[in-house]
């Protein structure tokens, strides 16, 4: 009886550690179009916090999204809490069965990503300044259309398996 309670521990333990799909949200509504959302201007509040969920810091997203076609462009205006402001702009690329891959000036190769119902999950290494240095961290970056406007998103920061913290945000489409 111990050998089965051992055993049923174990397997619960390691599916508690398998992680979702997009496939898990294919029958979700509302269904998230890549394409229509992000096209036109954008708004983001979001926050990172650490591994101990602690609030870092927090910022403002200003978005111009374009779509040509299969191929996307999301301009990203970051103003930070503090003061401080960065730029990022995604080259999107639509692909067959619902997968996307995109590129940025500070993304480490080409980040792929999968939409199924309302949710959209996106998969990138990115590299992140931090006190002079550069570091290579892994987002495992989930969004979820809440409504024609609303979106959320979580993403989970790591390195070398190691969740560093995470980041939150709520966007709204403007026009």
């Amino acid at each position: 009886m111990k050998k089965l309670l051992g055993s049923l521990a174990c397997a619960l333990a390691l599916a508690g550690c398998a992680s979702h799909t997009p496939q898990d949200y294919a029958a979700e509504k509302p269904t998230l179009d890549l394409q229509r959302y992000f096209n036109g201007d954008v708004v983001a509040h979001g926050l990172f916090t650490d591994r101990s969920g602690k609030v870092v810091r927090r910022f403002t997203v200003l978005m111009k999204c374009q779509w040509v076609g299969d191929e996307g462009t999301l301009d990203e205006a970051f103003t930070y809490s503090d003061g401080k402001t960065d730029r990022r702009i995604w080259r999107l690329k639509k692909l067959p069965g619902g997968r996307y891959s995109g590129t940025a000036d500070d993304v480490v190769g080409t980040a792929t990503g999968q939409v199924a119902g309302n949710a959209f999950q996106w998969a990138y290494t990115l590299k992140l300044p931090v006190d002079g240095k550069v570091y290579e961290v892994q987002f495992d970056d989930w969004m979820y259309l809440m409504d024609e406007r609303v979106m959320l998103n979580r993403a989970v920061m790591s390195k070398f398996g190691i969740r560093l913290g995470e980041v939150t945000l709520a966007f709204q489409k403007t026009n």
